[in-house]
């Protein structure tokens, strides 16, 4: 193992493959290495489609995408392009295959990542026993031996200006106007065990709007996720509430437009998925309904809470459970109680979270 106090990289190659939600989750790596060596240049290996939320960060200067759907032959020409960049410093943030057959491809003279397995050391030369604790925390942790440390730095997304016109545009079409009151709803989840059911979703939305008419509910979804949305609107309206209240637009939206979208909502209610790490990358109160997921997607702040009952099986990160006791604890009061809590706690309006969050 080697000692990475002296290193002075002229370029860092960090790996974090996938899922969405991790790599936004990895954007303060890239802002701490930043400020530690200004003169560097930051590289990013990951994969096509967990760019977009990355794109106009003013703190990666490369993006190295690999679309999984490239055969061998590519993938590995692949590799060997991006090794031509003569990295000083590789850190693997995740040890997927494609992030070690990247790190040992680099050639890289320090390469840092985490204790794995026994072929660990044959990989890296500096490993590092992550912090336990919010998941951007641990990703930080692994920078300890160049004398970076984790303080709270959020996860970030930088809008342009364009795209912050064009999500008002885009909400005006569906009705929204300046009397509006508009909180983000993330109802769906490709995992039951993290999914709160939609009736209960439909409930709440329905005691919102008594307690506030002015209340608008954006209905996030992705890409096959239209029908979920069919069925929760189906719902809304069997409890009586105005079809005008459910804003979702049509076509679907791509993820930098949906992402300017939540960013004018005052409130995330949702499952634990993507949009609440958007959401603390926006500077938008989130209330999660985190089920079977663990604790460490939690962003430590009074403005984005959990409702997680207290159960000896929790958290499990189970995927199925046949009595999600975790989920079904949860009822709409307790949530309606929450997010009325989060909306008067927050107190900021929109131009206030504008000027602290133009990313």
């Amino acid at each position: 193992m080697i000692d990475l106090s002296t290193l002075r990289p002229g370029r860092i190659l960090v790996c974090q493959q996938r899922q969405i939600g991790d790599v936004l989750l990895a954007t303060p790596v890239f802002e701490l290495l930043r400020k530690r060596f200004p003169d560097a240049e930051l590289h990013l290996f990951t994969e096509k489609k967990c760019e977009p939320l990355l794109r106009h960060n003013p703190y990666i200067d490369v993006f190295h995408l690999i679309d999984r759907k490239d055969g061998f032959f590519r993938q590995l020409a692949f590799y060997r392009k991006v090794a031509s960049q003569k990295f000083d410093l590789v850190i693997d943030l995740q040890q997927l295959p494609r992030c070690r057959m990247m790190t040992l491809m680099s050639g890289a003279p320090a390469r840092l990542s985490f204790p794995s397995n026994i072929f660990s050391r044959l990989r890296y030369n500096c490993l590092v026993v992550p912090q336990e604790g919010y998941a951007s925390q641990t990703k930080v942790s692994l920078l300890a031996p160049l004398g970076i440390r984790w303080n709270g730095e959020a996860p970030r997304i930088f809008l342009t200006e364009d795209e912050r016109v064009r999500a008002k545009e885009l909400l005006a079409a569906c009705g929204l106007n300046k009397e509006h009151r508009l909180i983000a709803v993330d109802s769906t989840h490709r995992r039951a065990s993290k999914r709160w059911p939609a009736e209960r979703f439909a409930e709440l939305m329905r005691r919102l709007a008594q307690k506030d008419a002015s209340f608008r509910f954006l209905l996030l979804r992705g890409p096959g996720e239209d029908e979920d949305i069919r069925r929760l609107r189906e719902r809304c309206l069997a409890l009586g509430l105005a079809p005008e209240t459910m804003i979702a637009p049509e076509p679907l939206p791509d993820i930098r437009l949906s992402a300017a979208c939540l960013a004018e909502a005052e409130l995330l209610v949702g499952n634990c998925s993507s949009p609440r790490h958007m959401a603390v990358a926006l500077g938008v109160p989130s209330l999660v309904i985190p089920g079977a997921s663990g604790t460490a997607w939690k962003y430590p702040s009074p403005l984005h809470r959990e409702l997680r009952p207290v159960l000896p099986c929790q958290p499990c990160s189970k995927t199925e459970c046949a009595d999600p006791q975790c989920l079904l604890r949860v009822t709409p009061e307790d949530a309606l109680t929450a997010a009325l809590d989060l909306l008067n706690r927050s107190g900021t309006s929109h131009a206030g979270r504008e000027d602290d969050n133009d990313r």
